[in-house]
């Protein structure tokens, strides 16, 4: 069985269910995968998080889930057996064979803490057992702590717990070798350090007895010390996700928690181990805007590619309905206008039918013309062959469908009547495939034709030569306008009697 979600997010504390929430704010289709094991699970009791001082971190997450469900959020017990990535999204193997397509991922797994061997100490973990002076030292401040150093960042450690109490002993021997340098700070602020190894934690009533290798016992009211950070992303490798140069290697990700792969994101200790839960809520936050931001944009560049796929078949249907849309022959104002210039390479951006390309291959350019009906393209290749001249026709949607820069690069009446047609967009690219020293030639109608009696009430403006420079808004450093009018040019009117179309002309030249 395969569900279909814009987001899964694989963990379901405090960073997935706030990632979960803007998601499910932002009507996202969003699924929570949770083990149930918050890294918090063992403490009775949270600090330091504004608004929810003392509250148990189980009536958290029950809160969490109420919210996010109440957003159309959905949360499921199980776990993540591998991720797969799709292409356009990811598949979600979960352990109990179900699989789940996402658009994007939320690693939100959390972290283990790997607590050294020490018999008695996983029993009083969380409650005697602290790791973190933030989250519970002021709950034992003023009592007999003790530091267990299990690296060198237990020094920081134990002068953060002196600030809390003035009877405070170090055991040494779990981390490295301190030098003279970190006793004499410790000794100044009168930190006992004992040598010996810790060899067990027992309890004694609200306190812990700390047993020591050299035979001794001190009784404490509690011990701070930290346990590795362990990443379980084994159902990730697939991904070879970076990691970041810090303890237990968490996942590398930008400030909207986006990983090295594009479609998966990561929140909370996952991304900082040493992260307290306001930390881990706000990372969770930002990366379920982030995908939403993400997802949003992909929506945006699906309905254009939908509505561009739409604009070109209409196109295509429109040739395809007459046996010859235009004469073959090129547009005057056109050939008044390049009649002077050098050949040399030459790309016609909506060259239809090919009357303009094959009339500058007659002309000596090597000349390209590309539209997206694949008709028009047909028959601009016979009208090419029939001339006895060399051109080249490619289907597609304006420059991109080609490479290379070129002297002459020439959009002849590139117009639609509709609303959203991308003009300047288009007209930017192509100015874009000038070569230095070449030019750009736009072609425009600056004004209906004498016989059209209706205008539809959305058709965008025709606009003059001088409006469309200033939309364009090449940088002039860099481009010299050459012409800059509106010419009259003699036609047939489909009645057959004769007309004026007014054209307006438009030409750069690249520096």
């Amino acid at each position: 069985m395969t569900n279909e979600w814009d987001a899964v997010i694989i963990g379901g504390g405090v960073a997935g269910l706030s990632a979960a929430q803007m998601l499910g704010r932002s009507r996202r289709r969003t699924l929570v995968i949770d083990a149930g094991e918050p890294r918090n699970r063992f403490a009775a009791h949270m600090h330091g998080v504004l608004g929810h001082d003392g509250m148990d971190p189980r009536a958290l997450l029950e809160r969490g889930r109420a919210e996010a469900r109440a957003y159309g959020v959905e949360i499921v017990e199980g776990a993540v057996a591998r991720l797969e990535d799709a292409g356009d999204g990811v598949l979600v193997h979960r352990a109990d064979g179900t699989i789940d397509t996402a658009r994007a991922v939320v690693i939100a797994a959390g972290i283990r803490d790997d607590l050294p061997d020490i018999p008695g100490l996983s029993d009083a973990w969380g409650r005697a057992a602290l790791h973190c002076p933030y989250c519970h030292g002021w709950e034992v401040a003023g009592g007999a702590l003790g530091v267990v150093m299990t690296s060198p960042a237990g020094i920081h450690q134990a002068q953060l717990v002196r600030q809390l109490s003035d009877r405070v002993t170090v055991f040494a021997a779990g981390g490295v070798p301190m030098g003279d340098d970190a006793m004499g700070r410790l000794a100044a602020r009168g930190v006992s350090v004992v040598a010996a190894a810790v060899v067990g934690v027992a309890p004694r009533g609200d306190r812990l007895v700390i047993a020591t290798a050299d035979g001794e016992e001190r009784v404490l009211d509690a011990i701070f010390i930290a346990g590795a950070p362990v990443l379980d992303l084994a159902f990730a490798d697939g991904f070879d996700l970076a990691r970041a140069d810090m303890p237990g290697a968490p996942l590398d990700v930008d400030l909207m928690g986006r990983t090295s792969h594009p479609r998966v994101f990561a929140a909370g200790n996952v991304t900082a181990p040493f992260g307290n839960v306001p930390v881990s809520m706000a990372s969770g936050s930002m990366a379920g805007a982030g995908v939403n931001a993400v997802l949003t944009e992909e929506d945006f560049d699906r309905a254009v590619a939908e509505r561009t796929a739409e604009r070109n078949a209409g196109w295509e249907e429109r040739y395809a309905a007459e046996d010859r849309f235009w004469s073959g022959r090129v547009n005057g104002s056109v050939a008044a206008v390049v009649a002077s210039f050098e050949p040399g390479t030459a790309l016609d951006v909506g060259s239809g039918e090919g009357g303009d390309v094959v009339w500058l291959a007659e002309q000596g350019w090597e000349a390209t013309g590309v539209d997206v009906s694949p008709t028009a393209v047909r028959r601009a290749t016979a009208l090419a062959a029939e001339r006895g001249v060399e051109a080249r026709f490619v289907v597609g949607d304006g420059v991109g469908s080609v490479v290379g820069e070129f002297d002459l690069v020439l959009a002849g009446f590139l117009h639609s009547w509709e609303p959203d047609f991308p003009r300047i967009g288009m007209l930017r690219a192509a100015a874009d495939r000038v070569a230095p020293g070449g030019r750009l030639l736009i072609v425009s109608h600056a004004a209906p034709p004498p016989w059209a009696r209706e205008v539809p009430d959305h058709a965008p403006a025709m606009r003059s030569p001088a409006e469309e420079r200033a939309l364009l808004d090449l940088d002039p450093a860099e481009w010299e306008v050459e012409l800059e009018e509106v010419r009259k040019r003699a036609v047939t009117a489909p009645d057959g009697s004769p007309a004026e179309l007014d054209d307006g002309i438009l030409l750069f030249r690249r520096r």
